[in-house]
């Protein structure tokens, strides 16, 4: 995934009305319960009795993804269920969700997770993950990266407070070979946090490791534009789950990558800062940096 800011966009309402609310009901009913057929969009819309064009708008004009996005979160949902809890081997996990074989099924991980389904299934096995401690105008920075970009950013309170740190963020990869490499982190510590450069003709990589609801929360951060806010529960409509605000809270919570995905965004209800995963005083800094800069 490609991100050249905290990235411009809106967290908008997107509460489907009358008619439509039907006809989403239905597409989502539908891939749901026959996401093995791999339903086309053509597919559906003649069981909806729809055009594909009109059919097209109106899911995505609700959702913020389109039917062909929201049949891949599905099934890469299950993918997720059959190789972690149930332990399919990847062959017969491909052909369980309606994939032709496990080339398909390896486009739709990396497509969607930056990684491959065993990489996923290992927790971070086989994955090399450079890391380093670097200086940032919120304190002491933890950067962690593969080969395919930034995976986590995070902070110290201080010096001493170095091995806490890298132990939050590596327990969520156990699997994971770590190299202490502050040399090969060190360009994406410049990239962050030099706002002359959050451009989209120089987009900085990153690699968004969870579940399928917490990309999906994370990927709705990704739209706050910069210096503005919005609730938890203005998150839980944009991603169509309007009555999940604590879900999408503690998804909020456990985003690997502070700072570039934009997490100190995010307000209680009632517009309060609330809880921040590295403290409430940096949300206050991060925050009023961004007013500055606005």
């Amino acid at each position: 995934m490609n991100v050249f800011s905290p990235a411009p966009g809106s967290a908008t309402d997107m509460t489907p009305q009358g008619d439509d609310y039907a006809v989403v009901k239905q597409v989502i009913e539908l891939i749901t319960l026959d996401y093995r057929a791999q339903p086309s969009l053509e597919h559906i819309a003649a069981e909806l009795g729809r055009s594909p064009t009109q059919l097209q708008k109106v899911f995505t004009r609700w959702a913020g993804l389109s039917p062909k996005a929201f049949l891949q979160a599905v099934t890469l949902d299950h993918a997720k269920r059959l190789l972690g809890h149930e332990q399919l081997p990847l062959l017969e996990t491909s052909y369980e969700i309606g994939l032709s074989g496990p080339g398909r099924l390896h486009d739709l991980f990396v497509t969607h997770e930056a990684m491959s389904p065993g990489e996923w299934k290992a927790k971070g096995g086989g994955l090399t993950i450079r890391y380093g401690f670097h200086a940032s105008p919120f304190g002491l920075a933890l950067v962690m990266a593969t080969d395919r970009g930034l995976a986590g950013l995070a902070f110290a309170d201080d010096e001493g407070g170095r091995d806490a740190c890298f132990e939050d963020m590596a327990k969520r990869w156990p699997n994971a070979s770590y190299i202490e490499d502050s040399v090969s982190t060190a360009p994406y510590v410049d990239r962050a946090f030099d706002a002359g450069r959050w451009c989209a003709e120089e987009p900085l990589r990153v690699v968004l490791i969870g579940s399928d609801f917490q990309v999906r929360v994370w990927q709705s951060l990704l739209k706050i534009p910069f210096g503005k806010a919005v609730t938890y529960s203005d998150v839980a409509r944009d991603i169509g789950q309007p009555t999940a605000s604590r879900a999408v809270g503690a998804a909020i919570g456990r985003n690997p990558i502070s700072f570039v995905v934009p997490c100190h965004r995010a307000l209680g209800k009632s517009g309060a800062l609330t809880g921040y995963h590295w403290g409430l005083t940096r949300k206050r800094a991060i925050l009023g940096w961004e007013a500055g800069k606005a």
